[in-house]
């Protein structure tokens, strides 16, 4: 049973990074998951994988694990650059491509 402690990343449908600041703890999977025959559901009968657990850093993620004797992995985050966008930029003469209506 081994854990990941990671930092999650922002989702496509977000714009803001509400939800990428709190380190997370989550298991991974132990047995594959089993697709029912009749109504086509998926099911696992590994429950760890219901459990997540939110720190503020990654140190305490790292304390909770191995004070339960936890086999964890850090996945350590990308940097990421902000992109910079100013509207003066739409009527600059020097724009890839020309700007037209």
């Amino acid at each position: 049973m081994i854990a990941r402690i990671y930092k999650p990343t922002k989702t496509a449908m977000q714009s803001g990074t509400r939800k990428t600041k709190r380190w997370v703890l989550d298991f991974e999977p132990a047995a594959p998951r089993n697709k029912d025959p009749l109504m086509g559901w998926t099911s696992a009968t590994d429950m760890t994988q219901q459990v997540r657990l939110f720190f503020a850093t990654k140190e305490e993620a790292i304390a909770y694990a191995e004070r339960n004797g936890i086999e964890f992995r850090v996945l350590e985050p990308k940097a990421r650059e902000p992109k910079r966008k100013f509207y003066a930029d739409n009527f600059r003469y020097d724009r890839a491509a020309p700007w037209t209506h």
